[in-house]
């Protein structure tokens, strides 16, 4: 199993609509990986604890499923981007391990 985690730096002027997020995004990102996702989450940073305002990660059997999945339709994905944030996303894919 791996997980993609998207990170969404906090910076000066960096902006994150968290509501379109969860209520938008995310489920057209359910909708258009369909069997191919096996999980998904989303994470809100607070009181300025850290260096994100938000992350999301995905779930996938594999990285060979994970990247003919973002082949397929990641320019849809990434065009909704500046919808909610203004912030450049940073992508780290991990084995998960627990």
């Amino acid at each position: 199993m791996i997980k993609v985690s998207v990170l969404y730096p906090d910076a000066a002027g960096a902006t994150f609509d968290m509501d379109y997020y969860c209520n938008s995004h995310m489920p057209m990102v359910q909708r258009t990986l369909g069997a191919a996702l096996k999980g998904l989450s989303a994470d809100h940073g607070i009181a300025n604890q850290g260096p994100y305002l938000a992350m999301g990660h995905l779930m996938f059997d594999s990285v060979e499923e994970f990247q003919a999945a973002l082949a397929t339709h990641g320019p849809t994905l990434l065009a909704d981007v500046p919808n909610y944030t203004n912030a450049q996303p940073v992508f780290q894919v991990s084995e998960v391990k627990l």
